[in-house]
């Protein structure tokens, strides 16, 4: 008997092993905002931010193998490329943010970013919102809300209510910025009772996890202000929001309006070569150093860099910051144009749109999301779904994604629905 695909990657990779849709799709070849199947059929992408600038970009995959074929090793010794990549990021950012450490994986730049903080203040509280996903390490993971860790939560770890457009805290979306902030105060004051302090707080600028919530610049005025009361350092998670996806800005932090500490970045910036990094203010890295031997064999290795600078090359060459902002105000249009009876709220951000559904009663339709979802897996686009009850439907396509493909969308998304 022949064995099947699943039942092959059961055996090689164990069970449980995570997958997009129930029925998996077996990717073989991507070309830009378009990805293929192992039976040839075409599957337009709106839900992938690895592949930032397009999937197989040639200036990237060129980029890539030239510097493969020349030189691969690891930052024990000099070469150029890093700086130069540290260099351009940095000149993106303000704040104060000026250095980076290359890891590998968002979840490795997140746990660095907690030892900062603990660095910086000689202190282990720390904080994150109860609906959120920040990677996988020991550490990050205890601020990941998918699973509860063995053992239960670590006791230096507080999770506060994230906000909501539905559902605001304080009950109103005029209230919910200081009810944020508050939540925020008597998580800080347990931390400090008991006896671990209070490092910092970890946040994605857009909440993306949290079901991206609708907010406007200041929103985070009131915790920031609390934060620093307390003396404790800001970590901005743009491993979403980054690049330029939210298109007014290139962070998602500058979108937001506040300055962290620490900024943490992956997926995007080297178009799916696994590489990421932490950035921080010389202070803030100099106390880590002082505090942490820290060395990463394969970050900021030559080849990765290359990659790194190929894709920050081409968000700027094409426009693609630019292209997330018109076809944002594009696509809001139409997803809001949408017809259906169960569609609740219709929200976005740049490149990153959330359409969010309710049953008759006013609980989260999560079944009728799911449905959907594989509805148009069907159809041949592919986009996934968030929030605290998994009832809004997450789009973030790569950000070459423009009118055209806005219009496939929503037709597509119409004729589902209907």
């Amino acid at each position: 008997m022949t064995e099947t695909f699943a039942a092959r990657r059961a055996r090689l990779m164990g069970p449980n092993v995570p997958t997009f849709y129930r029925s998996p799709v077996h990717i073989v070849r991507g070309q830009g905002v378009w990805l293929w199947d192992a039976d040839g059929k075409r599957f337009l992408d709106c839900y992938n931010n690895v592949a930032h600038v397009g999937h197989c970009h040639p200036k990237v995959v060129e980029a890539i193998a030239s510097q493969a074929a020349t030189l691969n090793t690891h930052t024990r010794y000099h070469h150029d490329l890093v700086l130069d990549y540290i260099e351009q990021l940095t000149a993106t950012l303000s704040h104060g943010v000026s250095q980076a450490i290359m890891v590998c994986t968002g979840s490795e730049a997140n746990d660095l970013a907690l030892r900062m903080a603990q660095a910086v203040t000689g202190k282990t509280g720390i904080i994150a919102t109860d609906n959120t996903y920040h990677g996988n390490t020991a550490a990050v993971s205890q601020l990941s809300t998918r699973r509860p860790p063995i053992g239960g939560r670590a006791p230096n770890v507080r999770l506060v209510p994230a906000p909501d457009t539905l559902n605001p805290l304080g009950g109103n979306a005029a209230a919910q910025p200081q009810a944020f902030a508050d939540n925020v105060a008597r998580a800080i004051a347990e931390l400090e009772a008991a006896g671990f302090g209070f490092s910092g707080i970890m946040l994605c600028p857009v909440f993306a996890n949290e079901g991206l919530p609708a907010m406007q610049a200041g929103f985070l005025d009131p915790t920031v202000a609390v934060v620093r009361a307390a003396g404790g350092l800001i970590m901005a998670d743009e491993v979403q929001p980054g690049f330029g996806r939210v298109g007014s800005h290139f962070w998602g932090h500058d979108w937001l309006g506040f300055a962290p500490d620490i900024v943490t970045i992956g997926k995007p910036m080297a178009n799916g070569h696994p590489v990421a990094a932490c950035l921080a203010r010389p202070d803030v890295m100099a106390a880590f150093r002082d505090a942490f031997g820290y060395f990463n064999t394969f970050g900021g290795n030559p080849v990765s860099a290359a990659a790194c600078l190929a894709t920050l090359a081409v968000i700027r060459e094409e426009g693609l910051q630019e292209n997330a902002a018109t076809t944002s105000a594009y696509m809001l249009d139409r997803l809001g144009a949408l017809q259906h009876p169960m569609i609740a709220n219709v929200r976005g951000a740049g490149m990153f749109y959330g359409i969010e559904f309710l049953n008759e009663d006013g609980t989260p339709a999560s079944d009728f999301v799911g449905d959907l979802v594989e509805k148009m897996v069907a159809r041949g686009f592919l986009l996934n779904r968030i929030g605290r009850g998994a009832n809004t439907l997450k789009i973030r396509p790569p950000m070459p994604f423009g009118r055209a493909e806005a219009d496939l969308l929503a037709d597509a998304l119409q004729a589902a629905l209907s």
